[in-house]
């Protein structure tokens, strides 16, 4: 019998018939939101769970409270500053002493909306951040993706970004005014190319990558939001007000996207609620054409190599 699912779905049901024992996962931002329901979702089916966090004591408390539903999950904790391309490198190479391979990585932690920042390296912060950081992360952790017979990446996208497709030219602000909305649509989309043409070089190989749109939710990604900043949100949606998913809805669709059976050869898609969402100019939902752009998707990938002087493993 064929599963169905909806945009109310919950994490624990995408996966409440299923045995994930003998799998394992790594999920980053799993200190809080999305990224804790998800872990526990599938700590919650048996699966081996590595929580990828910059607070390794928030961490530590979601550890302790998946254990009080789950005594017997196996979990464990591993610090990861996604805007210090050293932070990642040393990120991975603690998971790859911890584990000799990877079923699935959710790159679920980001940032929105937040002032201008830079990196070190001068990269503008939401893009270093949702984009760069993930990039160099699952490059590094290939091998560990590649020794599973049918990995999965998953990459947290937006509906926000239908607010900018990636700005080759200026990509960090450099000689255009900052606008936070726009850098965020940018790294949202990014996302998703960088989903379409790491599927594209991987496919062969058995590696699926997913984009995901988790819908709106409150968490603490929403921290920098002003109540400006929401009424213009309000304005975009539906009706003129936006519509908010709980946590676990939120976490469903990410969960769905790395384990779902059904999901089996498939890739290079953008997800969101629990389904193929389809492709749209117009939205609110739906994916914008210029995201699954084969094109930009090999440009972004290139550029990307070469801003972090890291060519993908």
């Amino acid at each position: 019998m064929a599963r169905k699912f909806d945009s109310e779905t919950t994490a624990r049901e995408v996966v409440a018939d299923l045995d994930l024992s003998g799998w394992s996962a790594l999920v980053t931002g799993a200190s809080g939101g999305l990224g804790a329901e998800t872990a526990a979702a599938l700590a919650g089916r048996g699966a081996r769970v590595t929580l990828a966090a910059r607070d390794l004591d928030r961490a530590e408390r979601v550890v302790a409270e998946i254990r009080t539903a789950s005594p017997d999950a196996e979990l464990d904790v591993v610090k990861l500053e996604l805007d210090s391309p050293q932070g990642v490198i040393d990120c991975a190479q603690q998971v790859a002493a911890r584990h000799d391979r990877l079923d699935a990585l959710i790159n679920n932690a980001g940032v929105m909306a937040c002032p201008l920042g830079r990196t070190a390296q001068g990269f503008e912060l939401q893009f270093a951040t949702n984009h760069l950081g993930h990039f160099l992360l699952t490059s590094r952790l290939l091998p560990l993706l590649r020794a599973a017979s049918a990995a999965r990446v998953v990459n947290l996208s937006s509906g926000g970004h239908r607010m900018s497709p990636v700005v080759f030219d200026d990509i960090h602000f450099e000689r255009r005014d900052y606008d936070k909305w726009e850098a965020y649509g940018q790294s949202k989309s990014a996302n998703v190319l960088f989903s379409v043409e790491l599927d594209t070089r991987f496919e062969a190989e058995g590696l699926r990558v997913f984009a995901v749109h988790p819908g709106a939710i409150v968490t603490d990604l929403g921290r920098h939001l002003a109540q400006e900043d929401l009424a213009a949100l309000n304005a975009r949606s539906p009706g003129g007000k936006l519509s908010f998913k709980s946590v676990g809805a939120g976490a469903a669709t990410s969960t769905w996207a790395a384990t779902a059976p059904e999901l089996a050869d498939r890739g290079g898609l953008y997800l969101e609620d629990c389904g193929i969402a389809e492709v749209s100019e117009e939205g609110p939902g739906g994916v914008n054409p210029w995201a699954l752009d084969p094109e930009a998707a090999r440009r972004l990938f290139e550029v990307s190599e070469k801003m972090l002087g890291e060519r993908f493993a």
